[in-house]
């Protein structure tokens, strides 16, 4: 009784394996990509256009495309080059997108010591996004020591010129502080200043 089974097994397997690859890409739908705006080859072509005639804000805006694949393949390594040039330019926000992709490791070898100093270029400048990632250095303890007293202080500071979503770190922070040391950190935020050119 067992061999007239075999037959019959071997021929359900058979029947399986054939109908499984034919009906699987049938079983769940494709992923539904992140919606982003698309740019055609004329826009991006512009932006390439001033870029490589030396503007910064073009410079910067490229290295984001590259970064998030928009218009062009994604590519870090391009990205790091274009945030570099308008970097050196003393562009903020690509002083800071230069230290994110340092602080992650994209596109430029993970360096919490680069990530730092960009970061805190962008902050000379007193850009809000660069004083968030700083308190973000500070609180974590990455590249600096840790100090919450610190990372409160720049949190503060990226709140009060206008990065409103620092406002919810500095509130975790501030969770985890003493009376005294929030007092102290907000007023190193009140005396703060860039370090003169």
């Amino acid at each position: 009784m067992v061999q007239r089974q075999l037959p019959y097994m071997f021929n359900i397997l058979v029947g399986l394996l054939v109908v499984l690859p034919l009906t699987s890409g049938c079983a769940a739908p494709p992923p539904v990509p992140i919606s982003q705006p698309l740019l055609d080859g004329q826009e991006v072509s512009e932006i390439l256009k001033r870029a490589e005639a030396g503007n910064p804000n073009a410079q910067n805006q490229l290295g984001m495309l590259y970064s998030d694949g928009r218009g062009v393949p994604q590519n870090y390594l391009e990205a790091k080059d274009w945030f570099k040039k308008a970097a050196d330019q003393g562009h903020a926000d690509a002083q800071v997108n230069l230290g994110t992709l340092y602080s992650l490791g994209q596109g430029a070898p993970y360096s919490d010591h680069m990530a730092l100093f960009w970061f805190q270029k962008g902050a000379e400048q007193r850009n809000a996004l660069a004083f968030a990632k700083l308190g973000m250095m500070y609180e974590r303890g990455r590249g600096v020591p840790q100090s919450l007293v610190d990372a409160h202080m720049w949190y503060n500071l990226s709140v009060a010129y206008g990065e409103t979503r620092a406002a919810e770190a500095r509130n975790a922070v501030a969770t985890r502080m003493t009376a005294p040391q929030i007092a102290e950190a907000e007023e190193r935020a009140k005396q703060w200043n860039p370090k003169p050119r």
